[in-house]
């Protein structure tokens, strides 16, 4: 599962660097689930050729992310607003708890977030 997540993060921020043709194939082996005999059928290229140019797409997506780290900044910048979502949460009774410590911990994460754009 963890595979094909990172899979498709990598396609969504990156897809669009790959031919049409490379696209066509990995999107219907990759989000489609067919089979590389299917995918072969309909290209007319061999099943190894498919598995091949699926193999070339991983490899690229994973260049991409190393030479530009788009999914990893995307990843901790989630990360981060989901802190600071956390932090205004109020108790039962409407307020918030340690209301000074709490801002101190949101100016902090907001100071992450601005030093990685």
């Amino acid at each position: 599962m963890e595979k094909i997540l990172r899979q498709t993060m990598l396609y969504d921020f990156y897809g669009e660097l790959l031919t049409s043709h490379q696209r066509k194939v990995y999107e219907d082996a990759v989000f489609g689930d067919l089979s590389l005999s299917e995918i072969a059928q309909m290209q007319g290229i061999s099943r190894q050729g498919v598995h091949d140019l699926i193999r070339r797409c991983d490899r690229a997506l994973e260049e991409y992310e190393e030479k530009l780290h788009l999914v990893r900044k995307f990843s901790e910048t989630r990360r981060q607003i989901e802190a600071i979502r956390g932090l205004t949460h109020t108790d039962d009774t409407g307020a918030l708890a340690g209301q000074e410590e709490r801002l101190e911990q949101i100016r902090t994460l907001c100071d992450g977030l601005l030093q990685s754009l």
